[in-house]
């Protein structure tokens, strides 16, 4: 089996990809801008053969790349980057070489665009926010109308993260929004008053999900970024069995196979009129690609397994093969960011939470507007363990 790795360095612990595919007889070829040299001997033990573009922007330079491999190895079975950012770029090159193993360009829309997603969820019987494609100011106030006023979150209606996106609580809010708008299409929503929780999972080629897990994230993650806040989430032990439901009722609707998926939703902290109580789950959107950042490894630590092995054997048997193997814990991610000075130094936090840390590191400049530029990450038994881990790391100094 030949599969094709785009990016594999991008985030540097996808490398475990590669390593889990090769353990199983495939050949795994990489391909990204980075030069040989630069990759982490880890991902370079992995690779069959890398092959270097001078930009993976350049659509020309990276179909010159898989034609390469294709030639020199046969036949691509599959083709990957795990990565929302190259999610068109990989379907076009699955169209151009007759790879079938993964999404093609026609089946896009509904996994990119926020505004096409809403159909799906409602066919799905998945309560979602209503949200209104941002045309002119008179418009949008017509849909604030429509929903009962102020506050609004506006997003790109294609896009990646918290990126571009705002809250807006008042007309001010709203002409400034329009006065600095990019020039892409954007979507206006009703702000939902809930917490985020994600619903993971590694399906099979019938969208049957092989592993599942949810994290809690903050109410706004674009606070983290517009705000200069810092980030706390983690990895709980088991999934709500509410979210379970809504989130295999979403893989069928999205017509999901053969993929990792990060799927999003509101859990209430206020009942809302035609979405449903505190405490009940609302969908927010369907992301295509493994969770951001570091999560698949605090997946790996809150349940004691192996998702890249479990990714490894989807795609060569269709089927999980790892058994569950200890007890389940609680994984917390704490974030700091330069910007702010912080009580506790590094060596306080490792010292106090010796046994616990399973990552500390800095994270890439790419992510560090959500996630920090340091970071901290812990196994505990507790969420009241969870909270006191997250304050004693970010614990500004005076």
């Amino acid at each position: 089996m030949n599969f094709i790795f785009i990016s594999p360095n991008f985030p540097h612990t996808y490398w475990q990809f590669c390593d889990r595919l090769k353990r199983k007889g495939v050949n795994v070829l990489g391909i990204g801008d980075c030069p040989y040299d630069g990759l982490e001997p880890d991902l370079r033990s992995s690779l069959t053969e890398y092959y270097k573009v001078d930009s993976m922007e350049n659509y020309d330079s990276m179909y010159r790349a898989v034609a390469f491999f294709a030639f020199k190895y046969g036949k691509i079975d599959w083709l990957e980057s795990n990565n929302e950012y190259w999610l068109e770029q990989d379907a076009r090159l699955r169209k151009d070489f007759n790879i079938t193993t993964g999404v093609q360009p026609d089946e896009l829309a509904l996994w990119k665009s926020k505004s096409a997603m809403k159909p799906v969820y409602k066919e799905a019987g998945i309560p979602t926010a209503r949200n209104h494609k941002i045309t002119d100011i008179d418009a949008a106030k017509k849909f604030l109308d429509e929903i009962g006023g102020y506050p609004v979150i506006v997003k790109p209606d294609v896009g990646v993260g918290a990126e571009d996106t705002w809250k807006l609580e008042n007309d001010d809010d709203l002409e400034s929004f329009f006065n600095k708008k990019p020039d892409v299409p954007y979507v206006m929503e009703e702000f939902v008053y809930g917490n985020i929780y994600s619903y993971d999972a590694v399906c099979d080629s019938h969208g049957e999900p092989l592993f599942e897990n949810s994290c809690w994230f903050p109410p706004s993650v674009a606070d983290l970024v517009n705000k200069g806040l810092e980030l706390t989430y983690y990895a709980l032990l088991d999934v709500p069995e509410q979210l379970r439901d809504y989130g295999r009722r979403a893989l069928k609707a999205f017509r999901v196979r053969s993929r990792f998926v990060h799927f999003e939703f509101f859990r209430l902290t206020q009942a809302r009129k035609n979405l449903g109580e505190v405490g009940e789950f609302v969908g927010l959107e369907v992301n295509m690609r493994p969770a951001g950042g570091y999560t698949p490894d605090m997946m790996d630590f809150a349940h004691q397994t192996d998702v890249y092995q479990i990714y490894a054997d989807m795609v060569t048997d269709d089927r999980r093969l790892l058994p569950k193997s200890g007890e389940d814990r609680y994984c917390v991610y704490a974030g700091r960011k330069d910007i702010h000075r912080y009580t506790h130094t590094r060596e306080d936090i490792l010292d106090r939470y010796n046994g616990h840390i399973v990552m500390a590191e800095r994270m890439p400049d790419v992510l560090s507007g959500a996630m920090g530029n340091e970071m901290y990450t812990a196994v505990v038994g507790s969420e009241e363990e969870v909270g006191e881990f997250a304050d004693f790391v970010q614990e500004r100094a005076e």
